[in-house]
């Protein structure tokens, strides 16, 4: 079969079984609209949370950052997957133990306040949105390929299949089915790294694979040749790192206390039972994304050194079948500067004079080649040429990637609203069933707005992905690390932390990614500070904003301080 239709009849009956589980388990109440009714499985929670967290960042785009920007790439990995820990043993046990559903509920009862509760609403709205715009443009892009239809109606497409089981099942549909969309995303990723492995290096592990040797005769490692490779074509050699250190420590940090803050992940360690329950989720949600995470560098790898053996200086009638048809989608496009019919892919940006020289020599004439970063993972099993179903699988892959993820957050975004909003600030007295009404109508018009969203992108997939992290560590973290520690932090510091932060953080972004686009380089960042790591500069700002004015104004009321003492130290342990 073609990989067409692989593809339709593999991501086919992968939607009729999220479909067929949404409607099985949807929510009849508001507890289990929101938290699954507290009763999920600590492992079921933790695959939950794993695919609710390896979004198309992870899945899509994160090997093709490391594939294009080597080691600097790996900032990525490390933010992402340390901050796991940090959730684990800083935030998740206590927040479940406050036993609140959503962050926004947690900082309007422990700051004593409907306007620290609204200031929270508004973050952590303005965080999914920024989240799910990268889901959304991974969502348009596999559609795009593989349904032979443009970005936006693949949007549009992967929209209403969000809709169906978000707004229908809330978060008792979707953890069940982002329990199926987890192994079909982690089998997809896997087995082609697998069968790469094999081809490329004889080892079967892919992660024993990235430093093992060539099979092709070269005797050879992997990472020396891929090194070699980059180095010939002007680029830094793939193991080592070019990006200021400064930058790199902002961006793991952002992404590692954003980890920590992001309203989605949070909220899934209120569906389990029971404190140690959440524990134990944090720990087999670890277990199931390193997983993912330890093979996605040998991914990177192999595709960049397959992607610059198939396509570098091969003439456009030598090309395979994969670079034509990814070309229809406007993400792999070849402009032949010297008009010899090759394709030159090198760096024409590198300012040693030797290699210019060398360059100018050859006939190059500048970088013929432009490839979108974000196809990396899903055009890997076709540079590989590995058999349709395994490309139709990827597919279906990344679709669970991106669409368990979005249902996650679309789902934030109508709790935010229904309940910390209108049950907790417009209309206290609204019946449980007109609360659950406004829910799925507030995710409704979310997942329209999310449409656009993807259409209508402020980047690639995990740029975007990174700036919600950042918006997420400079609002959220440092208000819930202090509500769980400091018995004295009042809602006064809160809020201004609060509004500090994200206000430094948004401004920044958009600053360099929409204002001034053609001054995001080190040379303007604020030192050598890049947009994607400027939210642990505005997480520093928060807690110290919180700090300043604090001492200066009415310390919480004793009960709040109480609590507060209660989730830390239980009283009979206090009292001995």
């Amino acid at each position: 079969m073609s990989v067409q239709t692989w593809t339709f009849v593999i991501v086919g009956l992968s939607f009729a079984l999220y479909l067929y589980i949404a409607w099985r388990s949807r929510a009849g109440t508001t507890s289990e609209f929101y938290v699954s009714g507290t009763s999920v499985h600590p492992v079921h929670n933790g695959m939950a949370t794993a695919a609710d967290w390896m979004s198309a960042a992870s899945f899509i785009s994160m090997a093709g950052i490391i594939s294009f920007m080597g080691r600097d790439g790996g900032v990525y990995l490390m933010g992402w997957t340390g901050g796991y820990v940090l959730l684990a043993l800083l935030l998740a046990p206590y927040l479940r133990k406050f036993g609140k559903f959503t962050v926004p509920n947690f900082v309007g009862d422990r700051y004593y306040s409907q306007f620290a509760r609204v200031v929270a609403v508004l973050c952590a709205i303005v965080i999914s949105f920024t989240y799910v715009a990268g889901q959304m443009r991974g969502v348009g892009i596999v559609f795009a390929r593989f349904l032979e239809v443009d970005i936006t109606h693949g949007v549009i497409i992967g929209t209403f299949i969000v809709f169906c089981y978000a707004v229908f099942g809330g978060m008792k549909g979707i953890t069940y089915t982002q329990v199926a969309q987890y192994c079909v995303l982690i089998f997809a990723y896997s087995v082609p790294a697998i069968f790469i492995a094999i081809m490329m290096t004889g080892n079967p592990v892919p992660q024993l694979g990235f430093g093992s040797t060539l099979t092709d005769g070269s005797g050879m490692s992997l990472l020396d040749k891929l090194d070699g490779l980059s180095t010939e074509l002007g680029f830094p050699a793939y193991t080592s790192g070019v990006r200021p250190m400064l930058d790199v420590a902002a961006i793991t940090m952002a992404l590692m206390v954003g980890t920590a803050g992001l309203p989605h992940v949070i909220v899934r360690f209120y569906t389990v039972p029971s404190v140690k329950a959440a524990r134990s989720s944090a720990f087999w949600a670890l277990l199931f994304i390193a997983i993912l995470y330890t093979t996605a560098p040998a991914v990177a790898a192999f595709a960049r050194t397959n992607l610059i053996n198939t396509v570098n200086n091969a003439t456009y009638t030598e090309l395979p079948g994969w670079f034509k048809n990814w070309e229809k989608t406007g993400l792999v496009a070849f402009n032949d500067k010297n008009g010899d019919g090759r394709i030159q892919y090198y760096n024409d940006s590198n300012p040693d004079p030797d290699f210019q020289a060398r360059a100018t020599a050859a006939g190059w004439r500048g970088n013929e080649l432009k490839i979108d970063r974000d196809i990396i993972v899903l055009a890997n099993p076709e540079i590989a040429r590995l058999p349709n179903w395994v490309i139709g699988l990827v597919a279906a892959g990344a679709l669970a990637a991106a669409l368990s993820t979005a249902a996650g957050l679309l789902l934030v975004i109508s709790t935010a609203f229904a309940h910390d909003f209108v049950k907790c600030w417009v209309r206290p007295n609204i019946t449980e069933k007109g609360e659950l009404l406004c829910a799925r109508f507030a995710a409704g018009g979310a997942v329209v707005i999310a449409a656009w969203f993807g259409i209508n992108p402020p980047g690639f997939v995990a740029e975007v992905v990174a700036f919600a992290f950042g918006l997420a560590a400079a609002s959220f973290f440092p208000a819930i690390l202090m509500g769980i520690f400091q018995k004295r932090m009042n809602r006064e510091g809160a809020i201004a932390g609060m509004v500090v932060g994200i206000v430094f953080t948004a401004a920044y972004i958009i600053w360099f990614k929409f204002i001034h686009p053609e001054q995001n380089n080190a040379d303007h960042w604020w030192l050598g500070i890049s947009p994607e790591g400027i939210g642990a500069v505005g997480m520093v700002l928060n807690f110290i904003t919180a700090q300043l004015i604090s001492p200066f104004t009415a310390p919480p009321p004793a009960d709040v301080q109480e609590v507060v003492e209660h989730i830390r130290i239980p009283r009979e342990l206090r009292q001995r």
